[in-house]
């Protein structure tokens, strides 16, 4: 892995997990010296991470961006275009029995959220297939990169809300419901699945991240 790679993934990763706190200021001396990489791979990781929104230039060096409410809503509003229409070609092309396994598995899904992985990675990567299977069912590359380019910024915001088991268990009910519609062949009901699963999201993450915010800023 090339030196700018490993640091931009390192970078990312501490950003979304929220090890790097909004407004941190990401020294270049410090942070290549942390990272063990040489200052110009440096700045091309910190240059890729502010095209993807997550650093922004600032007074003293470049600093780790901070999601606002409005960001969250901005965001929801992309999301709803793009998952929806994707769910619904979905729903036209993809392929009934993939869905269908799919939604077995996520009927089952309480199992995993409410076992003994704290990280409950086996649920997320459950939900990683179903967002894989999407983006590969509707056949259009620019669509499943634009909503590629929108995960990045949703699982830092879903890492705010993410150690609630009884919403990650509505959702994942949710989840399911999308899955049968697609698998059903029914692409009116995938795009309405999704936007009742998005707008339910949205109001978690919106009560979460209010209480968040008065913790870090009192």
């Amino acid at each position: 892995m090339r030196a700018s790679e490993k640091a931009y993934a390192a970078l990312r990763d501490d950003i979304v997990e929220w090890r790097l706190a909004p407004g941190t200021v990401l020294a270049e001396v410090e942070q290549s010296e942390r990272l063990g990489v040489s200052r110009t791979p440096l700045r091309e990781a910190l240059g890729r991470l502010t095209a993807e929104g997550l650093t922004t230039p600032g007074g003293r060096g470049v600093v780790v961006t901070d999601i606002s409410l409005e960001d969250i809503d901005e965001l929801f509003e992309l999301r709803e275009t793009l998952e929806g229409k994707a769910a619904a070609l979905a729903a036209s092309r993809g392929d009934t029995t993939t869905f269908e396994q799919l939604q077995r598995e996520l009927v089952g899904a309480p199992d995993l959220i409410n076992g003994n992985d704290p990280a409950r990675h086996e649920y997320y990567e459950l939900v990683g297939r179903l967002d894989t299977a999407i983006d590969a069912a509707i056949s259009n590359s620019y669509l499943a990169q634009a909503m590629r380019s929108l995960r990045v910024h949703l699982v830092r915001i879903r890492r705010l809300a993410a150690d609630d088991a009884a919403r990650l268990t509505a959702a994942a009910a949710e989840h399911a419901a999308i899955a049968e519609a697609i698998a059903a062949g029914n692409p009116k009901l995938a795009e309405a699945a999704t936007i009742v699963h998005l707008h339910r999201s949205l109001s978690h993450v919106k009560a979460t991240h209010a209480s968040h915010h008065k913790e870090h800023h009192g």
